[in-house]
Formats: structure tokens, sequence, C-alpha cells
């Protein structure tokens, strides 16, 4: 990437980010961003710390797939009693 690019994308970053923060005062929204940053860097390295502390006993890619689709199948087949109880009606 040349440096007239990395200016321009900048200057980009730049814009869309005082887009979304509208008519937040700077110093709030430099705090609710930093906050995620710091979420997004716990997230990150607990992954890593428990991969290391697990092992091989860490569940693979595989195994978080196998896990997520067994749950959305058992909320499949139990979303419309589900709705009755709380009085929802049917989605078609």
């Amino acid at each position: 990437m040349t440096e007239a690019n990395q200016k321009q994308l900048g200057k980009t970053l730049w814009n869309i980010a005082d887009q979304l923060r509208g008519a937040m005062d700077a110093d709030d929204f430099r705090d609710y961003m930093l906050s995620f940053l710091f979420l997004r860097y716990l997230s990150d390295n607990y992954e890593k710390a428990a991969k290391k502390e697990l092992g091989k006993e860490y569940p693979s890619d595989e195994a978080v797939a196998q896990e997520v689709s067994r749950l959305a199948l058992h909320n499949e087949k139990n979303a419309p009693a589900k709705s009755r109880r709380l009085g929802k009606k049917k989605a078609t």
C-alpha cells in the first residue's frame, strides 16, 4: 500500500468514526470505543489461554460446528411449542 493510499484510508476511517460518533462528545466516544477494544483484547487472549491450558481437550472447530448444528436442530424442533407457550403466532 502506498503512502498516499494509507493517508486516504486514514481520512476515510476518521470520517467514518466521526459519523458513528454523531452528537456524542469525542471523549465519551473514545471511552466507549476503548471499552470495546479492551473486550476484544480479553476475548482474543482468553481463547489463546484456554487453548494453551486445555491443550488437546480444547474443542476443535468441527466439534463446535457439530454442537451448534445440534442445538439449532433442537431449537427448530421445539420452536412451535415454545411459541405457543408464549402466545405468539407461528412463523410462516
